[in-house]
């Protein structure tokens, strides 16, 4: 009994051994390089400055929802899973080779996903849903996709906030995308450049909100909605906290210190908003239970 027990233990330490090998092997091969770029030229701007805090933050929610679903793990279909890796790795390879770091690396995030469905199966996948998606915001988006999304929202910003300046009194005005506070002058480019994270700042504020309500579908889903209009609002708030830094303090002081803290001043305002109007629901929501008990 004894021996039969060793001979167990032996063959599935080899096994173990064997399978990480492969998996380690794979993540450093295809994984680490992309990602090394990233960090390099994407996290240290401004647009991807928050890249590593989702990374970390997505990280440990996938670490934690994997722990509570882990007993639904079962192997993918084969058929489907390496028919996707087929074609996934072959284009992940082609973009490495063009230089195209953006297109390499949501290749191979949804590589690593088709490799996981073989590993553990649909059930965990759909489990772990939230934070996987929530790791794609990581990744930096393409130029041009930020482009048109944002531009149309960069000048309806940039022209609520002249608007709502000019009607307090302050000497400023716009002409295409230059706004002119008195002697200064500012691109709306620059003004709004937060607009850049725009998508990372909503996938925190959806963190958020998912720690807090995913028990609650439709709390949850109430949540979510409120999260695009709140990222805009705190963006409002930072083109206007640039705008005046500008006219009292000059543009270098917008440019500086003053600049980087605009930007933090964003995200606070952003998921100060969203926690007070999750707590006056909640508070509603408990209230008016109470209320029918008393009324009944």
């Amino acid at each position: 009994m004894l021996l039969v027990r060793e001979r167990e233990k032996a063959s599935g330490l080899a096994g173990w051994q064997l399978s990480h090998f492969v998996l380690i092997a794979a993540f450093l091969l295809f994984v680490v390089p992309p990602m090394i770029e990233v960090a390099r030229f994407n996290w240290t701007t401004e647009q991807g400055g928050h890249g590593p805090i989702v990374m970390a933050t997505g990280l440990w929610l996938l670490y934690r929802e994997y722990t509570k679903a882990k007993h639904l793990a079962a192997p993918g279909n084969r058929l489907l899973g390496f028919g996707a890796l087929l074609i996934l790795v072959p284009l992940y390879i082609v973009a490495g080779i063009t230089g195209i770091l953006e297109l390499q690396v949501f290749l191979m995030y949804a590589a690593v996903v088709a490799a996981a469905y073989l590993l553990v199966g649909g059930a965990v996948l759909r489990a772990c849903w939230f934070p996987i998606l929530y790791l794609a915001f990581a990744l930096p988006p393409p130029d041009q996709v930020v482009a048109v999304l944002t531009q149309p929202v960069k000048i309806a910003i940039s022209g609520a906030a002249v608007k709502f300046l000019y009607a307090l009194g302050y000497p400023i005005g716009s002409s295409g995308v230059m706004i002119q506070i008195a002697q200064f002058e500012l691109l709306v480019a620059a003004a709004c450049s937060g607009l850049n994270s725009l998508l990372t700042l909503s996938a925190i504020c959806m963190f958020y909100v998912y720690l807090k309500n995913k028990h609650d579908r439709a709390l949850f889903i109430g949540m979510a909605f409120l999260v695009l209009p709140i990222a805009v609002l705190a963006n409002f708030i930072r083109v206007l906290i640039l705008i005046l830094i500008t006219y009292y303090a000059g543009e270098a002081a917008a440019q500086g210190f003053l600049h980087d803290f605009a930007g933090l001043l964003t995200f606070a305002a952003a998921l100060a908003t969203l926690m007070a109007i999750e707590a006056l629901v909640t508070s509603r929501r408990k209230t008016k239970p109470a209320a029918e008990r008393i009324d009944g």
